[in-house]
């Protein structure tokens, strides 16, 4: 018929609570909450490089009011970033590193320890994507 339109769903329909369990269809009980796996989020880039910036600042004993006037920033952003609320960009990361005596890729190499540190703890030593054992010394960034 010319004038009918034809659905095709893009999704398979949900199936109705009411519906009962046939023989091509079997019966999957959820997984009660205790035998879940812990669900694990990986750290975000911006708390990384926070608090490697932070950690730094510390260690060399600086307040945030004497690196922030060092990278010619305010201190208010240098806190947030700091405290992974704002994603700085590479110029203002670039120059809060420098005022620390850190250049950029020091500053991102130390977050991306954090990141592989922090993140084997969960999946175990030497886990990564490809060969077990493999080891992956890069790094990538997307904007």
């Amino acid at each position: 018929m010319p004038n009918e339109a034809r659905v095709i769903p893009l999704r398979p329909r949900a199936e109705r609570p009411e519906a009962r369990p046939t023989a091509s269809r079997p019966t999957v009980s959820p997984v009660p909450p205790e035998r879940r796996p812990p669900t694990v989020r990986e750290p975000l880039w911006r708390d990384l490089v926070g608090d490697v910036l932070r950690r730094e600042r510390l260690e060399q004993e600086r307040t945030l009011k004497e690196v922030a006037e060092a990278a010619r920033i305010s201190m208010p952003y240098l806190s947030e970033v700091e405290r992974g609320r704002k994603e700085a960009s590479s110029e203002v990361l670039a120059a809060a590193a420098g005022a620390l005596g850190l250049g950029l890729g020091d500053l991102l190499a130390r977050a991306q320890g954090e990141l592989v540190r922090l993140t084997s703890r969960h999946t175990g030593a030497g886990a990564g994507r490809g060969t077990p054992g493999t080891r992956f010394d890069g790094m990538c960034l997307a904007a």
